[in-house]
């Protein structure tokens, strides 16, 4: 089984951190890409079972309810699992009870919101266009129509930040029924609106301490801290995101979209003009078994249970001892072996980065 990435570009307003493949919203513009989107499925989808498919963007929930159904759709498409799981993206602003039935209707059962903060500074820093009344109204209409697996995508290392900041936004999470939140740390990026601003980023060590109270206060409230910036209810991973930190294969369609199929990594143009005259791939790199291998490191070693051991020598036939030099962060306490798995010491996940250039310069 294979997972399904689909991005939709297409945004009603531009945060000011993003540095996603997006574009103002179009009608016009987002037919056309819906056609070739079509196309390009229809062209290098195989038929294999597919076990989670994930719209992303952009805002898929900017399409209108007549975009919604064609994009739906073009889904049909594919092959899917008895138990599949299907996540769409969206923004609390341009949510409806309407879009969600239609979400309902077609199979979707678990939806991303991107929420960032519920504090209205710091909403207007992100350039963020909802409330938090908006938040969770939607919340409360999608568990009222039977979506209850549901996401919300949170934000620290605001400038603006502090304590009491994120505790109300703590407070008000621990409230509502959300099954699974993702919490990023906010990186400055080139071209995006924060940076031309000159936007100064948080210091590290405020940084840090913040990831740890947010940490802690999940743990708190009966959430499983599973992935450096992921944290869910019992039972609620998700899926689709495993299929990456598991280093297996995945589609990835649409303008900007990334994949890896058949042993090839590969990334879609990010020319909107390009895609829609169906020019779809950028470049693509057939992997090498040492670079499958680090990568295997790279993703695995971002999940708190890490990598186990048996699976690691099942893919590459090799002992994962013999390729990194795990031994030497066990003897410093900063990685553990528990007999199965190799993971990161949960005390050091932060600072993971290191840890992780330390292996891969190991293995050269």
């Amino acid at each position: 089984m294979k997972s399904v990435y689909i991005h939709i570009p297409f945004c009603d307003n531009i945060c000011s951190y993003c540095d996603f493949n997006k574009f103002y919203y179009n009608q016009n513009l987002v037919d056309e890409y819906l056609n070739s989107l079509k196309n390009e499925i229809k062209t290098f989808y195989t038929g294999e079972l597919i076990n989670t498919i994930y719209i992303g963007g952009g805002t898929p929930s900017s399409l209108t309810i007549k975009q919604l159904e064609k994009l739906f759709n073009i889904i049909n498409i594919f092959n899917k699992s008895d138990d599949f799981e299907f996540t769409i993206e969206c923004n609390p602003e341009n949510m409806n009870v309407e879009k969600i039935n239609l979400l309902k209707e077609n199979n979707v059962n678990r939806v991303s919101i991107g929420v960032q903060s519920f504090n209205k500074n710091i909403l207007k820093l992100l350039n963020r266009k909802h409330s938090k009344n908006q938040v969770i109204e939607l919340i409360n209409n999608l568990n009222d129509i039977g979506i209850n697996n549901i996401n919300i995508d949170m934000m620290f290392g605001i400038n603006i930040e502090n304590i009491k900041t994120l505790d109300e936004d703590l407070d008000i999470i621990s409230k509502l029924n959300i099954k699974h939140i993702s919490y990023y740390s906010l990186i400055l990026e080139e071209n995006t609106m924060l940076y031309i601003n000159k936007y100064i980023e948080q210091d590290e060590d405020t940084n840090f301490k913040h990831y740890e109270y947010i940490c802690n206060k999940l743990k708190e409230l009966g959430y499983n801290h599973y992935e450096i910036s992921n944290f869910s209810k019992k039972g609620y991973k998700s899926k689709h995101n495993l299929t990456y930190w598991n280093n297996n294969e995945y589609y990835g369609f649409g303008c900007g979209a990334h994949g890896f199929i058949n042993n090839i990594r590969y990334e879609n143009t990010r020319s909107l003009t390009k895609y829609i005259n169906k020019e779809y791939k950028l470049n693509s790199e057939e992997m090498t078994k040492k670079i499958n291998m680090e990568n295997e490191i790279m993703l695995g070693l971002r999940k708190l249970s890490g990598i186990n051991k048996n699976d690691f020598y099942k893919k590459y036939n090799i002992d994962i001892y013999e390729i990194f030099s795990i031994k030497k962060y066990i003897n410093n306490k900063t990685m553990i072996d528990d007999g199965n798995n190799v993971y990161i010491n949960p005390k050091y996940i932060y600072v993971s980065n290191e840890i992780l250039v330390g292996l891969l310069e190991s293995s050269e």
